[in-house]
């Protein structure tokens, strides 16, 4: 019976590609944050602020964004 050499694993990706990963889990997290709020204390009361720009055009679009550099950092070759 011979024994594996579990003492180095390696990784899926290279060092570039979670750094790369990484950008991207933080501008999904930031257009998530912008997607927040806008809510009213009270349910009866309609407020404005759901329609803001924030919420409407550059949350989603960085939502957008990150997503696809996700998808880069998959795709994209450690070794070059």
């Amino acid at each position: 019976m011979e024994k594996l050499n579990s003492s180095n694993p390696e990784l899926l990706f290279g060092k570039k590609n979670y750094v790369i990963m990484l950008i991207g889990l933080i501008f999904i997290a930031i257009g998530f944050i912008f997607m927040s709020g806008g809510g009213s204390e009270n349910p009866a009361v309609f407020n404005e602020e759901i329609y803001n720009w924030q919420r409407i055009r550059l949350a989603p679009t960085l939502v957008i964004i990150g997503l696809g550099i996700e998808i880069y950092a998959i795709l994209a070759n450690p070794n070059k």
